[in-house]
């Protein structure tokens, strides 16, 4: 019941609760000013508050505190979320330094290490487990940080880092599960479920953003949660599962940072060079463009849970000829998918690009409000 019943409730109760808090969440946002003006560099055309993301944590917070047992890693892992959380929603409200923030990022990825949350072995196909040592302390905190960030990128179109980390927790979820891991199967669980009903106001077009504390947790969370629900098991595929539920976000944040890096511009300054930013200057509209990444977030999510499940190989390690063309389609249908948006990101939009001219000449002779970039 533990790792089925349980968490299902969880994501429930954590849905719920977002769905009855966003709008407290809406209206203290603009009582203390936390609201996105419209600006040149922003999608969005009108003020839109940007607090949502306190609903995402008390939703989730809510089911996770009432059946999870007193595991000091889980309890470290909260602990750094909600600080992460609250750092976020200050930036939210205040504005913060990109180094301040970094900093205190460092410092709450440090309290579930404290807590023995960390990655202290890594198990890869074919070489088997090798323990880390004392590198599994600045390896895990590497992680959470990447993570954290990963997501906040993530956050430029509505209903964007939702989506994809509500399919992610989702796939974490099950793996989860499907190990044993309880604790892991609860608060992903309840991280997709709080997800899912935020969608309910932030799909475009978005009535309220999650902010810095909305990303900076989930991010958090789902670091913590791939940690505990896959990479410490001794499963042949740990190391793997997580990259490859991720790997759509992490590609795009790699990109960008390489990029950014070329031109010597600051890894954190703002430009237009993100997946979601390249779909816009083709001419795909902000729900088409969502759409096609939880399309290619899913697909991934479906290639890690088929390398989860797919019996592949027999208990003796020989090759199952059937089971394993099934995963190689599965893989190629992946593949495939990744080939394909890049084709149309990368080619297609310099056909468009005169297209893409007259779009900016009319938007700044003012016919047009919003420019790809929030």
């Amino acid at each position: 019941m533990t790792t089925t019943l349980i968490p299902i409730l969880s994501a429930i109760a954590a849905a719920i609760v977002v769905l009855i808090l966003t709008p407290a969440s809406m209206a203290l946002a603009r009582r203390v000013g936390a609201v996105d003006q419209p600006s040149a560099r922003r999608i969005h055309d009108r003020p839109v508050p940007r607090l949502g993301g306190l609903a995402i944590v008390l939703g989730f917070l809510l089911p996770v505190l009432w059946f999870l047992p007193a595991d000091p890693g889980a309890r470290g892992l909260i602990a750094g979320a909600v600080l992460v959380a609250a750092l976020g929603i200050a930036d939210d409200v205040l504005g913060m330094q990109p180094a301040v923030k970094l900093v205190g990022q460092v410092a709450c990825a440090s309290i579930p290490v404290a807590a023995g949350l960390t990655i202290d072995h890594l198990t890869l196909p074919l070489v088997g487990a090798f323990d880390l040592g004392a590198a599994q302390y600045p390896l895990t905190i590497l992680w959470f940080v990447a993570i954290v960030n990963i997501i906040n990128f993530t956050d430029g179109m509505d209903g964007l880092a939702a989506g994809v980390v509500g399919i992610g927790s989702t796939t974490f979820a099950i793996i989860a599960a499907s190990l044993g891991r309880a604790d892991a199967a609860i608060m992903a669980a309840a991280l997709a479920g709080a997800c899912a009903a935020f969608l309910r106001f932030n799909f475009h077009p978005a009535r309220t953003f999650m902010g810095d504390g909305g990303s900076m947790f989930l991010g958090f969370m789902l670091a913590g949660i791939a940690i505990s629900g896959v990479m410490k098991s001794a499963a042949a595929i740990a190391i793997v599962l997580p990259l490859i539920v991720l790997a759509i976000p992490i590609l795009d944040t790699s990109f960008v940072i390489l990029k950014r890096l070329k031109h010597g511009n600051p890894v954190y300054s703002a430009d237009k060079s993100h997946f979601h930013h390249r779909f816009l200057a083709i001419g795909w509209s902000q729900r088409r463009t969502v759409l096609a990444i939880y399309a290619w977030t899913g697909l991934m999510s479906v290639l890690a849970l088929a390398m989860r499940f797919v019996p592949y190989t027999d208990g003796r390690g020989d090759w199952n000829a059937g089971w394993t063309a099934l995963l190689a389609g599965i893989a190629a249908a992946g593949l495939a998918g990744a080939v394909y948006l890049v084709y149309v990101l990368e080619i297609l939009k310099w056909r468009n690009e005169p297209v893409v001219q007259i779009v900016r000449r009319r938007r700044a002779a003012g016919n047009e409000v919003a420019t790809p970039d929030r």
